[in-house]
Parts: structure tokens; C-alpha cells; sequence
């Protein structure tokens, strides 16, 4: 998984921190400077936020992220990584971090920075196939 999407997923669940919402809604304020508020991108995050436990939701806020070459941005990618290193301070943080990128199924990667993906277990067939 990306580090924006990463960043936002883990974000959702740490907001009541006051460091981690500042890191945050400068984030989403680059996103929106960058590509509008009514951005599909902009929109996905919302959406989001409203369901942050939403696989489907956070699979449509890597795939606009991904539409969108978010992880082009050398500025928002700061942003992120910012924010990261503030989730990865608080107690626990890093198990959120972990938790978020593990949960995502079938996740796509892209962009930089460190990711660690273990024991990853598939059962069944999937419609696709």
C-alpha cells in the first residue's frame, strides 16, 4: 500500500490526538489544494472518514490516489511521511500502522518508503478466477 493511503487509513483511527489531526488535515488541505475539493479523490477521503471501517472505502481511496499520481507529489508524499512519523510516536501507533496495511486485501503498491507484508493467506476462489 502507498504511504498516502497508509497515512490516511491510520490517521482515521488515531484523530482524537491532536498532533495526529493536525498532520492529517494538512494532508487532506494539500490534497484539496492540489486537486479541488470536489476531487473524486477529495470525495473518496470523505467518504472515508464517514466509514473509516470500510474496505470497500479504502479501496476506492487507493485506487483515486493511484488515478490521481498523488504519489508523484513530492509534497503531499512529505506530508505523509510527516504524518506516519506522528502515528508512529503514539502508543501503539505502529500497530495501527501495521493493522491498516494488513487489512487492505488486495492491496496495490506504489510510490516509496518501507512496507512489510507477511503471512498473507487466500482461501477460495475468487470470482475473477
Amino acid at each position: 500500500m502507498d504511504p498516502i493511503t497508509t497515512a490516511i487509513m491510520a490517521a482515521l483511527a488515531n484523530l482524537s490526538k491532536d498532533a495526529i489531526k493536525d498532520g492529517y488535515n494538512a494532508l487532506k488541505a494539500a490534497l484539496k489544494k492540489k486537486f479541488g475539493s470536489e476531487s473524486d479523490l477529495v470525495d473518496a477521503v470523505e467518504k472515508l472518514e464517514k466509514k473509516p471501517d470500510s474496505e470497500g472505502r479504502k479501496a476506492t481511496v487507493q485506487e483515486e490516489i493511484e488515478a490521481a499520481k498523488v504519489n508523484d507529489d513530492p509534497d503531499i508524499i512529505r506530508l505523509a511521511q510527516d504524518l506516519l512519523d506522528k502515528i508512529k510516536e503514539q502508543p501503539g501507533g505502529q500497530q495501527t500502522i501495521t493493522q491498516n496495511i494488513s487489512h487492505v486485501k488486495y492491496a496495490a503498491t506504489s510510490g516509496s518508503g518501507n512496507a512489510s507484508i507477511s503471512s498473507i493467506t487466500e482461501h477460495g476462489t475468487s470470482k475473477d478466477n
